[in-house]
């Protein structure tokens, strides 16, 4: 069984992030929108959202190509869930609490279990 590239798990964990700021942008691009079609077709922030997306998407591409096992590397993007709240708290005041903080540890927990 082969093991899989470092640069397979960094580009899962910079998709992650990508992943989580894609959330932010249509959070905020949907805060931004009426009930209008365009509002939400022309919005900047939802389209930057859309654009996270497709880096993301590129990002997995990449890293299969590179090698490794889907078991091993799709348990990482579980870390979206964690920079989600990392952003929410910066952007706009999430509180992130000990519990949070503790369920973070246990999704990188599981990751690191999964990714075995």
């Amino acid at each position: 069984m082969a093991t899989t590239p470092v640069s397979s798990i960094l580009m899962f964990l910079i998709a992650a992030f990508f992943g989580a700021l894609g959330q932010y942008f249509y959070k905020s691009g949907a805060e931004l929108a009426n009930d209008g079609a365009l509002s939400y077709i022309a919005n900047p922030r939802l389209i930057l959202g859309v654009a996270c997306y497709l880096a993301v998407m590129a990002l997995f591409m990449a890293a299969f190509k590179r090698g490794g096992s889907m078991a091993t590397l799709y348990p990482i993007y579980a870390s979206t869930f964690v920079w989600g709240a990392v952003i929410s708290h910066f952007a706009f005041g999430t509180e992130i609490r000990l519990v949070n903080i503790l369920g973070m540890g246990l999704i990188g927990l599981g990751m690191y279990f999964l990714g075995l």
